[in-house]
């Protein structure tokens, strides 16, 4: 059998086989199959799906296609955590130190970011000096001694996935969930996590639009986990308004630090509290519960913030910055957006506040753009909060008065007030595992 039997077996709502669908990888990663073929049986995929079992096996063909991180010589369970994506998602950047300060290792791979921010390397990068550029060697030696570490993902890493993704990107079925679970989970194996806990976002700002497609997503991904032998845990966090109050890199490193000095936004602090429990929990197999307590204790007791300090300094990076926030690149103009009625904030529409954002420079529309790091915007208010006439919303951080102005209009826009009082919305929907879903909200 060759590829046009594969195409026509799932088109008709058949099941490839384990080998059939490493020859379907292997040979498409190396040339000998084209596009136009795989892009018929992406499109057969999109309608027909897959099961869980071949949705498994595609994802561990995708992780064979290219280099694996070997972690064994880093002492201790490995468990790594995936977002996929939002506004003023700054969590890796608590969470790496919070969660190395309970001893779990945190040895994490990151990349730069496409969109509204920069992704977590280009944050961390707003830290003078601080450098992701180190061998495995240096890697594993850093998390055995300081218990976190963390550096550019390998371009060796699933060159399947890249290929695919470009093809998909071209041929309208990004939106597959199998396809979806099974480039993202990828990754997170290829990287050498022992288990893996997922924040799978829903909402304006996010990929999935709604509840319900993130909690498919979120269970086919738990789904390859409990197949492929990686412990998995998911998330379902609401992505209508951006996380915290900062969107912008320099602004969301500011932010990180505040949070692991106990004063952060209660949103973000809450969602990096709810995932770092269940990263302790699978490291030490002890309840989310207990290791909630811990993750707590270290936020109170200054450990958490002592463990970013260890961590930056270990990567190069200049520690002043942990009291001293002028030490981070700054924006020369800050321009107050001001609230043209008095009433509640009753939505902001967190994908226009994150291109806000990106319009000032933070953010990259193409590969090639250059990042801005002292840019961004700053919110004061979030749903379901007061706010007077004349008051100070939001703050923009620019280095163009022009452009800010720009920007101030087009935030405005964004905000919405009512003159009824609003609820703040629950911010964690859900818990999934292979055991089934666990509603929160």
């Amino acid at each position: 059998m060759g590829m046009v039997d594969w195409i026509r077996k799932k088109r008709d709502g058949q099941e490839l086989t384990t080998a059939e669908i490493e020859q379907l990888v292997a040979g498409y990663t190396e040339g000998r199959i084209p596009d136009y073929q795989v892009s018929a049986w992406a499109m057969a995929v999109y309608f027909q799906g897959m099961s869980a079992r071949e949705t498994a096996d595609l994802t561990m063909a995708i992780v064979k296609s290219g280099a694996q991180v070997d972690l064994s010589a880093i002492h201790g369970k490995k468990v790594d955590k995936h977002s996929t994506g939002g506004v003023g998602d700054t969590t890796t950047l608590v969470l790496g130190p919070l969660v190395a300060a309970c001893g779990v290792p945190v040895s994490k791979l990151s990349g730069r970011g496409l969109g509204h921010t920069g992704g977590t390397i280009d944050k961390l990068e707003a830290i003078p000096g601080f450098s992701t550029e180190m061998g495995n060697a240096d890697f594993s030696k850093r998390v055995n001694e300081i218990s976190i570490a963390l550096a550019g993902q390998s371009k060796d890493l699933t060159p399947a996935d890249k290929q695919l993704y470009a093809l998909r990107d071209v041929t309208a079925t990004v939106d597959s969930i199998p396809l979806i679970a099974s480039s993202i989970m990828s990754k997170k194996i290829a990287s050498g996590a022992d288990s893996i806990v997922l924040d799978v976002k829903y909402g304006q700002g996010a990929f999935m639009k709604n509840e319900e497609d993130a909690v498919q997503l979120a269970q086919a991904m738990v789904a390859i986990g409990d197949q492929v032998g990686r412990e998995t845990v998911a998330l379902i966090s609401n992505m209508n308004q951006p996380l915290g109050q900062a969107i912008g890199n320099a602004l969301e490193v500011q932010e990180a630090i505040d949070t692991l000095r106990g004063r952060g936004p209660q949103d973000l602090t809450e969602l990096c509290l709810a995932l770092g429990a269940h990263m302790v929990s699978l490291a030490k197999d002890i309840p989310a519960t207990e290791a909630r307590q811990q993750l707590q204790a270290k936020l109170t007791d200054g450990t958490a913030l002592e463990k970013f300090r260890q961590f930056v300094v270990s990567q190069g990076g200049d520690a002043a910055v942990i009291d001293d926030a002028t030490v981070l690149p700054q924006a020369p103009y800050r321009i107050p957006v001001i609230a043209e009625q008095a009433g509640y904030i009753s939505s902001l529409q967190a994908e226009e506040v994150g291109l806000c954002a990106m319009q000032l420079g933070a953010g990259r529309e193409t590969k090639e753009s250059v990042i801005d790091l002292s840019v961004g915007v700053l919110l004061h208010k979030k749903v379901g909060d007061a706010v007077e006439m004349g008051e100070e919303v939001a703050t923009l951080y620019a280095n163009e008065q022009s452009k800010a102005e720009q920007v101030r209009a087009r935030l405005l826009q964004a905000i919405s007030i009512s003159s009824e009082m609003v609820e703040p919305p629950a911010l964690i929907h859900s818990v999934i595992t292979k055991d089934g879903i666990q509603y929160l909200a």
